[in-house]
């Protein structure tokens, strides 16, 4: 039974790294249940440890919600252009990693050129922010991810 939770557990921090560039699936909950998975086969985390993961991954979680709506806004963007990254990024993963890449950015292009399509440079300016955002957003979830699996895959190893 403890092999297969810990083969589990390695599943669960590989679709969390995955979930990290990936906007469909929640990277840092997911390597927290990989995490939670080795606690519960062989103890190698005490409590203090698995709550301040926990806390953390809510924070993380948290602000890649928000980081979009933040930046774009702090670039010169409007609700419309933070709805339009919202959709590139969803019609993006349809399109490989060139459209994750830039579909937040086509989209709030898009959404904010549909607001007012003579002022584009505002428009590039508010795609430009929700693209750092992302690119905020999937290094942060990843370095997140990194950090639960490296102590996680020593206790396994």
């Amino acid at each position: 039974m403890i092999t297969f939770l810990e083969i589990l557990a390695l599943l669960f921090i590989v679709v969390g790294v995955l979930g990290s560039i990936l906007p469909a699936l929640p990277g840092p909950p997911i390597c927290y249940v990989g995490m939670l998975l080795v606690h519960w086969s062989t103890g190698a985390f005490d409590t203090n440890t698995l709550l301040m993961w926990a806390v953390i991954v809510v924070v993380v979680t948290i602000l890649d919600n928000l980081l979009p709506i933040w930046f774009t806004k702090k670039f010169g963007g409007s609700k419309r252009a933070a709805w339009g990254a919202t959709i590139g990024v969803l019609v993006g993963l349809f399109l490989g990693p060139v459209g994750v890449l830039f579909g937040p950015f086509c989209g709030a292009l898009i959404g904010e050129l549909s607001l007012d399509s003579k002022d584009s440079t505002r428009a590039f300016r508010a795609a430009f922010g929700s693209f750092a955002a992302f690119i905020f957003g999937v290094g942060l979830k990843l370095a997140c991810c990194i950090a639960i699996a490296v102590p996680l895959v020593k206790s396994i190893f």
